[in-house]
Formats: C-alpha cells, structure tokens, sequence
C-alpha cells in the first residue's frame, strides 16, 4: 500500500471511531428508552463539570445525531489527514476548551452533542488555512466556507428565537476554541513550502548585508584618518 493511501486510512480512523461510538450510545438510549442527559454540561454547576469530556457523546435524538454525524466525518478526516501532526493535540484542545467555555457562559440547561466540535474544527481548518497562506490549505478553507458558512448564525444568541433547543453558547465556545488552536499553532504543522526564487532572495539579502557592512568599515576607517590627518595638521 501507498504511504499516501496509509495516511488517508490512518486519517479516517478516529473520525469513523467517533462517529461509531456517538451512533452505539445513542441506540443504545433509544433501545432502553432513557436519556442520558445528564451526561451534558449544566453551567456552573460542579453536575455539570464531567459533561465537559462526555457531552459530545450525547444526542437528544436521531435527528440531532444524523445532523451531526456527517459534518463529524468529514471535518474530523480533513483535520487528521491535512495536520496530522498537530491534530492529536488540536482535537483534545477542542473538545475540553469547548466544554469548559460552554461550562462557563451556557444557559442553565444541559447542554448535549457534538456540534461543538464541529464548531471548532471548522474555525480552526478554516483560519489554519488563511494563516498558513498555503493553496491546499486555504482550499480546505475555501471547502469548510462553502459546506458550512451558514452555521455562523447558530453562534449567535438570535438563533435561540428560532429554535429555543439550539446551543449556540456551544457552537460559540466551539468557534473561540478553534480560531484560538488556530492562532497558537500557525507556525506549526504544515507550511507553506518555500518558493523557487525564496532561496535567491535570501541569497540577495545577505550579500548586501554583507556589503553594507564592508561599507560602513571602510567609512570608519576613511574618517578615522581623516581625524588623523586633522590632529596631525593642527599639531604643526
């Protein structure tokens, strides 16, 4: 097999594991007919602190899974496959620093599911690509616009009009979590590469560097025996 073609799998493997998991909890709640909410956040309260690891587990219902689930997928195997050195860090960042802030600002409710996650990864796929300034990168960036520009307005406190289940004090935290894993980690992971005419640029910029500098010591020994000459001439 490919080293490409391995890391395309290897990508896929936690995303799918995920996914896979969410899917035999949630059945197994429909199965036993209970929910398990209290295995979400509730703000503020010390209940509340261990949905910060379990909440993305938790759905309210096969509708809430299936929306997530795809979005899950693909923006979990984009990160694993285009940062796969940063990504076992990024995706615990995400998903604690998107619960704790949840935790911190939610309503007093119990906040369940994985579209926090989603949040995250899409602002940090999103803003990793423009920092970086690379074009496979900024297309990522360009494909997450293009899938998933709308759910910014689940961030805001309006989208709680619409529909008064809608946690976008997660989808908020999960954004603030993404471009913050974004900002810290801009100058690790993927790059872009240097350019044909990088090399001779720098080139460039050393050699007048170092013709500046020979510059400059020729003009210190040109004025000190220009002082020289001076001392000499109104000794006589």
């Amino acid at each position: 097999m490919k080293f490409e073609s391995k890391c395309i799998l290897y990508a896929l493997f936690v995303p799918l594991l995920l996914v896979i998991i969410i899917w035999v909890i949630h059945i197994f709640q429909w199965e036993l007919h209970t929910c398990w909410k209290n295995l979400g956040i509730y703000p503020r309260s010390v209940q509340g602190l261990m949905g910060i690891l379990t909440s993305p587990l938790i759905h309210g219902s096969f509708k809430h899974l299936f929306s997530n689930t795809v979005p899950l997928f693909i923006l979990g195997w984009c990160l694993f496959y285009f940062y796969k050195d940063l990504s076992y860090l990024v995706f615990p960042i995400i998903w604690i620093g998107t619960g704790f802030i949840t935790w911190c600002i939610g309503r007093e409710s119990w906040h369940i599911g994985a579209s926090g996650l989603i949040y995250g990864m899409s602002f940090f796929l999103f803003f990793s690509g423009l920092f970086r300034k690379y074009i496979p990168l900024l297309a990522i960036s360009l494909l997450v616009t293009f899938l998933y520009g709308s759910i910014i307005f689940s961030m805001l406190p309006v989208s709680e009009l619409v529909d008064c289940t809608i946690s976008w004090e997660g989808h908020l935290s999960g954004g603030i979590t993404g471009l913050f894993a974004a900002i810290i980690f801009r100058n690790k992971g993927p790059q872009k590469p240097a350019g044909p005419f990088d090399n001779e640029i720098e080139e460039e910029e050393e050699e007048n560097i170092e013709l500046n500098c020979k510059s400059g010591e020729t003009e210190k020994s040109g004025t000190d025996l220009i002082s020289v000459a001076g001392c000499e001439t109104f000794g006589n």
